[in-house]
């Protein structure tokens, strides 16, 4: 059996993505300043056009972060979910079902608080939106809290986290999907097979380059969201070629960077530039969708994810994570920015996205406020753990 990938590559990860958690506050806050103090030149700088070959029409450059540089985010993210299920933490059923059922919870229970509090009031359609943990964001809350964070803690966050974006992958897939053409599915179809059958010859990451393209083109004029083609192309990306060259690992090495310190922070500048006012946050008060958007982040993760960790315990599954940890974790989760503003995209258009970005900053900063207050009380020995 092979043996999981050295932890010392897990660490790596999310040493990078403590640093990118820091870059995206940073381009969060600046998108909110931006946005208070020049609305009109916010607004008209991500809704010019830039024409380019492939869409079929002309995007804003918006647009073309959310649709085109994102799919790069979740082709970094995927392939960090692909190694952990080949030669990771989720290769062993037992190491793998405290983070894996946590995580089904966490998605499971914060869907049906939405849905219980927008139930009869037309917004139920956001109920994608309070799922999604954001792993830069989390994950860079958790390592500023410093040595009190324990590292068994980082690990866990990390895989329920890479669970819980695969499950909001195919969400959106499922769910979030409209006017599906089916000749261009067929097409992606066709482009999807071409990589897997001669992925195992590839002797050069570079080859994926040409069909990445045809695949995100084809879906994005299926009607599919085309930032799953990185998502589908990630899952057909071979470990290693036919001759032994780490393909996975040097694309993941060479695009992770990219995805962590330009995509991410360049999708919040973009997207997080909510103008608060009074009618802002008034709307925000009396909005079903913005309350279940909170509730399910600050209570739903962790209710959800602490019955989850229960019941994977239950099945026999072992954690070193004492109750502390576990609704440390619960509040980590609840930290979500990405993902949940690119499903709140898909769902509302006009005052309700606005109110629904608001929800997601709010309730993220109160799970990170909450997770922090805990994780201060979490005594921790000299090398990190609990």
């Amino acid at each position: 059996m092979p043996k999981p990938i050295p932890r010392r590559r897990a660490l790596e990860f999310l040493r990078t993505e403590l640093a990118a958690g820091v870059a995206l506050v940073a381009a969060t806050v600046a998108a909110l300043i931006w946005a208070n103090l020049a609305p009109g030149v916010y607004h008209n700088t991500w809704s010019a056009t830039l024409s380019l070959p492939g869409p079929g029409r002309d995007l804003t450059i918006a647009e073309w972060i959310t649709s085109g540089l994102m799919a790069v985010f979740f082709f970094v993210v995927t392939l960090e979910i692909k190694r952990e299920i080949v030669d990771g933490e989720l290769r062993n059923p037992r190491i793998a079902a405290i983070p894996v059922i946590g995580a089904i919870g966490g998605m499971v229970v914060p869907a049906l608080i939405y849905v219980a509090v927008t139930a009869g009031s037309g917004l139920g359609r956001g109920w994608g939106i309070p799922m999604a943990t954001d792993i830069a964001f989390a994950i860079g809350v958790l390592r500023l809290s410093g040595r009190r964070a324990p590292r068994v803690l980082g690990l866990t966050l990390l895989t329920l986290a890479i669970v819980d974006d695969l499950g909001s992958f195919v969400v959106i897939a499922l769910f979030y999907s409209s006017g599906v053409r089916w000749t261009w599915v067929l097409v992606a179809l066709g482009v999807a097979l071409l990589v897997a059958c001669g992925g195992r010859r590839l002797e050069h990451p570079a080859w994926f380059l040409i069909p990445a393209a045809a695949l995100w083109v084809a879906l994005f004029r299926s009607g599919i969201p085309a930032t799953l083609a990185g998502v589908a192309l990630a899952f057909l990306t071979p470990l290693r070629s036919r001759r032994g060259r780490p393909v996975l690992t040097t694309l993941e090495r060479a695009l992770h960077p990219w995805g962590s310190f330009v995509v991410v922070p360049l999708f919040a500048l973009a997207s997080a530039g909510i103008v608060i006012s009074s009618t802002t946050i008034h709307h925000a008060f009396h909005s079903e969708a913005a309350l279940g958007i909170v509730a399910g982040r600050v209570v739903g993760k962790v209710v959800g994810i602490a019955l989850g960790v229960a019941f994977a315990c239950r099945l026999g599954a072992h954690t070193p994570l004492d109750r502390r940890s576990i609704m440390a974790l619960g509040f980590l989760s609840g930290v979500g920015l990405t993902v949940s503003v690119f499903v709140a995209e898909l769902s509302f258009s006009g005052p309700e996205l606005n109110t629904a970005k608001l929800a997601i900053l709010a309730g993220s900063i109160v799970a990170a406020i909450v997770a922090t207050a805990i994780l201060r009380t979490i005594p921790t020995d000299s090398d990190g753990t609990t």
